[in-house]
């Protein structure tokens, strides 16, 4: 069990650092998701500094997988993704994302990728917390 711990740990900081680029980086694919949220919520600042926040986020959570506060990583984890799947599901940044071209033009759409690979991640944080409460009990009994 020991190393699917590790495997899930690693499989969400992989997904979470390897974004940090699109949201550092004022990515086309950023700018239309942070975008279109601080428009349709009505929080301008959240358009222009929201995939900061969740970055520097999920950076912690990717970091705390790996300590002895992985459940407050996993913890991390889940609520972030339960954002993330909330805001594809009802708001009009929907399930496919736009993809873009190195121009920055819509050339299609990435098919759910993103929305998938939020699901899994809330799985796999899920599976973590419950493991975690799981030993907890089990060194009580």
């Amino acid at each position: 069990m020991k190393y699917v711990k590790w495997g899930l740990s690693a499989f969400i900081a992989f997904v979470f650092i390897q974004s940090l680029f699109f949201k550092f980086s004022g990515s086309p694919e950023t700018e239309f998701i942070f975008g279109t949220l601080g428009e349709w919520s009505g929080l301008a600042w959240f358009g222009q500094y929201g995939a900061y926040m969740v970055g520097v986020t999920e950076l912690i959570a990717s970091v705390l997988l790996f300590t002895r506060f992985h459940a407050f990583g996993a913890l991390l984890a889940i609520g972030t993704m339960t954002g993330a799947i909330f805001f594809h599901l009802f708001t009009p940044i929907g399930v496919a994302q736009p993809a873009f071209d190195a121009a920055g033009q819509v050339v299609g759409n990435d098919g759910g990728t993103l929305f998938v690979m939020a699901c899994l991640v809330w799985l796999s944080a899920a599976f973590l917390l419950y493991q975690t409460r799981r030993g907890d009990r089990e060194e009580v009994d």
